[in-house]
């Protein structure tokens, strides 16, 4: 009799009213969302823009979701194209089947897309994002939890994960591997957030720490999977594959270290109108208080001008105040008219 064990979920759907959400779906969009929001501050915290994280993630996530499908289509073909099995399901994404080869891969070249348009480094990128990516991972796979898929071999521990019988599955308690491949993708979050901070890593090191980490960790959680696999010379195939990539991480890890010590200063360009505006902004006030202050300058001397300009012009200005007077011809005016005109003259070539 079992004393203790991880129940597994009814239903691989959680029903908002009559709108079904699945549950594999729901873990995946979760953690894409903690990805995105994590690295955005570590963007910022290493110079970058709010919102960058986000703009490139735009190419990276879907890029990613395709990857990851065609890499669990393709070395799981026999779920698919095989005699009994309906092609249609290959698409049904929703039911599981991410590899995470396939995704990382894939979602890199989407990202470098993005970097690209935004005239950012790749590496610099994915080391802002790497514990983020793992963080996602730990919630991702809860989604094969509610899927009851992706255990491992049966086991009597209290922490055994209980299999109700099902397509292709037997009822039993197992070893719940989806929790030891989120636990251990927690530690490598951390470890990486740790190494960061201790070493400042650069140059896409972060990021070649979290692929070694968790392929440290993928590699034993998978020796105890027993889900139908390809094998090679005795190891199933994601065994093979982590231990290769385990080995490419650290060869960067080691040869990055010498060609490109230390971290990027700049991860990414200003955009101009920001800090130019700020900076020339009090050069314009003050040219403008300068205009100001000129035209305020000149506007008292012409005022001063108008003034005087005025007060002659109520001096020529005949006793009866018509201005036909004043515009009258010399055959209009009178004696005392042209002396008096003769006299303003001289007093403005005095003035000049």
């Amino acid at each position: 009799m079992d004393l203790a064990y991880i129940p597994s979920p009814s239903s691989g759907a959680i029903h908002l009213g009559p709108l079904p959400l699945r549950g594999y779906a729901l873990c995946i969009i979760i953690g894409v969302f903690v990805a995105v929001w994590y690295g955005n501050k570590r963007w910022i915290a290493r110079g970058g823009t709010a919102g960058t994280v986000a703009d490139i993630a735009v190419w990276a996530v879907p890029f990613g979701l395709v990857g990851g499908r065609l890499y669990h289509v393709v070395t799981d073909y026999q779920l698919y194209f095989s005699e009994g099995k309906n092609w249609v399901d290959a698409f049904k994404i929703w039911e599981g089947g991410l590899g995470i080869w396939g995704a990382i891969s894939l979602g890199a070249v989407g990202a470098w897309i993005g970097c690209r348009r935004r005239g950012i480094p790749l590496p610099a990128w994915a080391d802002a994002l790497a514990p983020g990516i793992a963080f996602a991972q730990a919630i991702g796979r809860w989604g094969n939890w509610f899927n009851q898929e992706l255990y491992g071999k049966p086991t009597d521990l209290p922490w055994a994960l209980k299999i109700s019988e099902g397509p292709n599955r037997e009822a039993g308690t197992y070893h719940p591997t989806f929790l030891y491949e989120s636990l251990w993708c927690i530690g490598v979050a951390l470890l990486v957030i740790w190494a960061d901070r201790r070493f400042k890593l650069g140059h896409g090191r972060a990021f070649a720490l979290y692929v070694a980490g968790y392929c440290a960790g993928r590699a034993w959680i998978e020796y105890l999977r027993v889900d139908e696999a390809h094998e090679v010379l005795g190891l199933r195939l994601n065994v093979w594959t982590a231990l290769v990539v385990f080995v490419l991480a650290v060869v960067y890890i080691v040869v990055s270290a010498r060609l490109r010590p230390g971290r990027e200063e700049v991860v990414e360009p200003r955009r101009p109108g920001a800090a130019g505006a700020a900076k020339t902004g009090g050069a314009e006030g003050a040219g403008d208080s300068a205009d100001a202050t000129g035209g305020g300058t000149a506007g008292g001397a012409g005022s001063a001008d108008d003034a005087a300009a005025d007060a002659g012009a109520a001096d020529r200005k005949p006793e009866n105040g018509k201005a036909e007077d004043r515009k009258a011809g010399p055959d209009k005016s009178g004696p005392d008219q042209g002396g008096r005109a003769a006299e303003d003259a001289e007093t403005a070539e005095a003035g000049a």
